[in-house]
């Protein structure tokens, strides 16, 4: 029976290995760094040889696979935990006391992950008298810092050259650096705190007892909020602080207290309550602007991706032309410049996303908007290839470090395209969905996990994670008409947008198919810091549809 658990587990280790690509090895590689030793992790080829080497340190077993759960997890490979028997949620409620990977290793990972390649190349020139000619030519920032972390000159203790880099090259990116450093310095308070509380305790009463450490768990669970928020709150005060600093600090928080938050409005509570209060200091009564500038000279560009035709088994989207047509009108009528582009793949998505990051014009602009009309699943739309984009990745070319120019401006996403379900076709109403099924639940991407961990974004989806959304062939979508008719008559009233998509959700969640079976809800997810209210055209609103 033993032997048989034995090869089964192995099996299930051979299946997840065959799923795991040379970046992926290459990212477990240096999650085990601290783990494994350099002469085991040169050794290796594959996944297959990292989990050898960690069941052979006893880091993983056939009753315990919690440690490749967690690295799984660090790599955001979640689909793959179901193999294993976890969800995503229980993973990230055990890390706390059951994860192996360093908060040193994290930080490093995270930076990692936000480097460019043209920021490795910088950093490779910088360093050009340190590296070997044979190591001139990285092709990862991963396999940089390994080397960095060899020659000594990069360790827990020792981030001065990085913070050299890093200032050199973007330095944007002290920001994850500063926020491991704050982490690391409330440990230290907290660790000392309960030392002094311990020797105090032992001073009085000569012996530990069960309520002593319960005192001593307590407080060095809440020191390190304290310390913390306290130094955010200064970084927050600062002028000199950049964007992405302050908004790295909100999320610091809300990540330490429940992680990501799934709920839309719960996320943004956390955000809010996360920011620093404001105080009745007489001498400090200038208030921020609770509202977005929008009186430019230049609104903004409206991006419109019109996918209706496929290359393969995807049914043609008949009707999408026409929420097109109402997108363009109406985002015209608000001072847009709308550009629109049918049938894109998916290279030519990405293609156009790169393009427009580096659009120097946003620099006169108040916002952005890109509007992606297509089939989809998951966190993902389709291209005319029928190739998946992840919307993440399509909103990340628009972080304030990616695009500069738009950085402390509204960008807004609006996505209608399903998200799972396909619901059977009655008169007139099709679904945007490929699968017949529902999307098993561990791979649902909530629209709070698509948008980028950075301020500024709103992304507005046609229906809920895991369902479908319904497109009349001749009067075109539920959603995207829905958006067009409230934005022309809520604007000129003064609404702000979450306002307006709170209207969308009401509209869309009365409408139902001629037998009055199939029903539709829309969910924005946002990070939006202030109100945003387009300003009251001149023109009268485009007719409305019906």
């Amino acid at each position: 029976m033993d032997d048989n658990m034995s090869v089964s587990f192995r099996k299930q280790l051979l299946m997840i290995n065959e799923h795991l690509g040379t970046e992926e090895v290459e990212a477990l590689k240096f999650l085990c760094s601290d783990l494994l030793s350099f002469r085991q992790l040169e050794a290796v080829k594959s996944a297959q040889d990292i989990f050898q080497f960690l069941m052979t340190k006893d880091f993983l077993n056939k009753k315990d696979t919690f440690i490749l759960a967690e690295l799984l997890y660090r790599i955001r490979y979640h689909s793959l935990l179901q193999d294993l028997g976890y969800t995503k949620e229980e993973v990230r409620e055990n890390l706390c006391h059951k994860g192996k990977v360093s908060n040193y290793r994290q930080m490093l990972y995270e930076l990692s992950e936000d480097i460019t390649r043209e920021d490795l190349q910088r950093a490779m020139f910088l360093l050009r008298d340190k590296l070997p000619k044979k190591l001139t030519s990285m092709q990862s920032c991963l396999e940089l810092l390994t080397f960095l972390e060899k020659q000594a000159l990069l360790a827990e203790n020792n981030l001065q050259t990085l913070e050299k880099i890093c200032e050199d090259i973007s330095p944007d990116l002290l920001a994850i650096i500063n926020k491991y450093k704050m982490e690391r310095v409330s440990v230290q308070e907290s660790s000392l705190s309960a030392n002094a509380a311990a020797s105090f305790s032992h001073h009085c009463l000569g012996q530990f007892h069960s309520g002593g450490d319960v005192g001593l768990l307590i407080s060095s669970q809440e020191t390190p909020v304290k310390s913390l928020g306290s130094k955010i709150y200064e970084s927050y005060s600062s002028e000199s602080g950049s964007l992405r600093e302050h908004v790295e600090s909100v999320h610091f928080i809300a990540a330490r207290q429940d992680d990501k938050a799934v709920n839309v409005t719960h996320g943004i509570s956390e955000l809010r309550e996360a920011q620093p209060a404001r105080t009745s200091d007489p001498e400090n009564k200038i208030e921020k602007p609770i509202i977005y500038k929008m009186d430019g000279p230049h609104r903004g560009y409206c991006l419109i991706i019109n996918n209706s035709n496929f290359i393969g088994t995807l049914q043609e989207r008949r009707g999408s032309c026409k929420d097109a047509e109402s997108l363009a009108r109406v985002f015209t009528w608000l001072g847009l410049d709308v550009k629109t582009y049918p049938d894109q793949t998916s290279v030519e998505i990405e293609n156009l996303m790169q393009e427009w990051r580096t659009w120097n014009d946003h620099r006169d602009r108040d916002c952005f908007v890109c509007c992606i009309l297509s089939h989809g699943e998951s966190g993902s739309i389709y291209g005319a290839d029928e190739q998946e984009v992840p919307i993440r990745r399509i909103m990340s070319y628009f972080t304030a470090r990616q695009c500069p120019q738009l950085a402390e401006k509204p960008k807004l996403f609006f996505i209608q395209a399903c998200q799972g379900k396909e619901i059977q076709q009655a008169v007139y109403i099709e679904a945007d969905a490929q699968n017949p099924d529902l999307l098993p639940i561990q791979q649902r991407v909530s629209p709070s996990e698509s948008i980028p961990e950075e301020a500024d974004f709103l992304l507005g989806m046609a229906t809920v994670d895991g369902y479908a959304s319904f497109r009349h062939i001749q009067q075109g979508t539920w959603y995207i008409q829905a958006l067009c008719n409230k934005l022309q008559l809520l604007v000129p009233r003064g609404e702000d947008i979450l306002s307006i998509l709170t209207e969308v959700n009401e509209d869309v969640s009365k409408r139902a198919d001629n037998l009055g079976r199939k029903k539709q809800m829309p969910q924005p997810a946002y990070t939006l810091r202030k109100k945003l209210i387009f300003p009251v055209p001149r023109n009268p609103p485009p007719l409305q549809q019906q």
